[in-house]
């Protein structure tokens, strides 16, 4: 069972996200939460597996209380739902520690799934947010293209193909029966990669791969 919080300003929106979600039978809505405040408050308290987050809040936002979840409570899984695309929000949110963004409009079936497999450590963005996250620092001074080349030298020719898998959206099983090898071996890799490239999870990992897609696949 998958133990979720809610954390929203709207009552209506957090009534009808824990209805919807009571439907499936592995998913459990354990509390709610009308700010940032009082979802770290609560999420220390409850111990939930997956937050659902809004970003815009009255007394703590969303931003803020991942960057305070992600140092008190790190196991606990971030899936920012929210009506804004903002590039900078997107961006905030997955250096924040977040590990997925999605829009209030995904359906039903989606968000579930999406619960599902950022609760097993995998990264969830919303169609075309992606595109946004990156497109939102594309600055490349001599200083910064010098420590990204430093990171990309650290990184063999079978991890740049698991790192390319990552961004294309694969499951770790997706990519061991893509690569022919086991699944322990592709997750040896992931840890690889976010230790050469400095990144926390497979969300930053993808959208780096997408900003230097070129630099690391030519």
């Amino acid at each position: 069972m998958i133990r979720i919080l809610i954390v929203d300003d709207q009552s209506i929106v957090r009534e009808g996200l824990s209805s919807l979600l009571q439907t499936q039978p592995d998913l459990e809505v354990v509390g709610e939460a009308a700010n940032g405040q009082e979802a770290v408050e609560r999420s220390l308290d409850l111990q939930p597996d997956v937050i659902l987050m809004d970003i815009r809040m009255p007394i703590m936002d969303g931003l803020a209380a991942i960057r305070l979840l992600v140092k008190q409570a790190p196991a606990i899984k971030i899936l920012v739902l929210t009506t804004f695309d903002d590039e900078e929000y997107i961006t905030q949110a997955i250096a924040n520690g977040a590990q997925g963004y999605l829009l209030k409009d995904t359906p039903s079936a989606e968000l579930s799934q999406a619960i599902r497999l950022v609760n097993k450590g995998y990264s969830q963005m919303g169609p075309g947010l992606l595109a946004k996250a990156v497109a939102s620092d594309v600055s490349h001074d001599v200083e910064k293209s010098e420590l990204i080349s430093q990171q990309l030298a650290q990184l063999t020719a079978r991890e740049k193909e698991v790192l390319q898998l990552i961004a294309t959206g694969y499951s770790n099983k997706e990519i061991s029966a893509q690569l022919y090898i086991v699944e322990r071996t592709v997750k040896n890799h992931v840890n690889s990669i976010l230790h050469a490239l400095n990144l926390r999870d497979r969300t930053q990992a993808a959208i780096f791969a997408h900003k230097y897609w070129h630099e690391i696949f030519k």
